[in-house]
């Protein structure tokens, strides 16, 4: 009997302990670990240091009087830049001018942008030479297209001349120093140079959807915006969804067009005074308000993800109905 309960122990014993191969296999796992944090520790670091610290550091400013410039001294004023902000008929002018611009560009150069990648994509000849001549004003550098737009729609531009040859026009029209026509001349400025890229993306999601798809649409009739309606649009519904999101991120950080038409004033009369462009105002051109323009960039940060949320939750509910 004792026998037996000796023999039964040290099975016990021999059950219970740790297994060569889940030891080597727990050792390797800790490995690659350790390898995988090692290859994420750059980005980790970059992310750290130019994203999240700025960011902090910007909230912490936002509630507090400051001047960067010679003696720093902070002085905590709780939520008076952000009660400031509310009471500046300025800010209020940027942010109507910033929505106004979203809602006329995004709509517009998404709807260019998946026409043109449909376009492209059917098979038409050259198009593949199209495509490259299509790309082209991604890379134009934002400040030398500027320069051309405002050389296109100054006084004696093309567009005006045009336009007056062809009796559309009585007289020449400032665009760039028009109040009614400003910041619509960077809205086509925008729309020109964007395009591309957002077509682009498309003609990449378009790859994807099987051609099957068309040849029974084919054999059942559909024609070109048949299926164009009822099988591209919803099958690129995540480029859709990629393509609106990088749209209204874009249209609330406008800043450089404004910033060179302007002369970095946003005129005239404030008609390209955008959000970015007054937080580069209050930051940079006026002494002792960075504070305020930090709280400013706070609040451009909240209304671009509550905008790019519901935009993202819309799109969503529209392509499931």
């Amino acid at each position: 009997m004792g026998t037996q309960l000796e023999i039964n122990r040290r099975t016990d014993t021999a059950s219970q302990a740790p297994s060569p191969k889940k030891k080597k296999g727990s050792e390797r796992d800790r490995r690659e670990a350790v390898q995988g944090m090692t290859f994420m520790l750059p980005t980790i670091i970059i992310l750290v240091t130019f994203t999240l610290l700025p960011t902090a550091y910007s909230l912490f400013l936002s509630f507090t009087r400051v001047n960067l410039f010679g003696g720093i001294d902070f002085q905590w004023v709780g939520f008076e830049n952000y009660i400031n902000a509310w009471n500046d008929d300025r800010v209020w002018t940027a942010l109507k001018n910033t929505f106004r611009y979203a809602l006329f560009v995004v709509p517009i150069q998404t709807a260019i942008a998946l026409l043109m990648a449909a376009v492209l994509n059917s098979g038409i000849r050259f198009q593949n030479t199209f495509r490259t001549i299509y790309f082209l004003p991604t890379l134009t550098s934002s400040s030398a297209l500027t320069m051309i737009f405002m050389f296109l729609f100054s006084l004696n531009g093309p567009i005006n001349n045009v336009l007056v040859s062809f009796g559309l026009l009585d007289a020449p029209i400032n665009f760039i120093n028009e109040t009614d026509f400003a910041l619509t001349t960077i809205m086509v400025m925008n729309i020109w140079s964007t395009v591309p890229f957002f077509m682009t993306i498309y003609l990449a999601g378009l790859q994807d959807i099987p051609s099957s798809l068309y040849e029974a649409a084919s054999l059942d009739g559909a024609n070109a915006w048949q299926k164009l309606m009822k099988i591209t649009v919803p099958n690129l519904t995540p480029v859709t969804n990629y393509v609106l999101l990088m749209g209204i991120i874009g249209c609330f950080q406008l800043f450089d067009q404004a910033y060179i038409i302007s002369g970095g004033t946003g005129g005239p009369n404030n008609a390209t005074l955008t959000f970015s462009l007054i937080i580069y105002q209050y930051a940079f051109k006026t002494i002792g308000t960075m504070g305020y323009a930090s709280a400013l960039a706070i609040i451009l940060t909240i209304i671009i993800f509550t905008v790019s949320m519901i935009a993202r939750k819309l799109n969503k509910e529209e392509s499931n109905y």
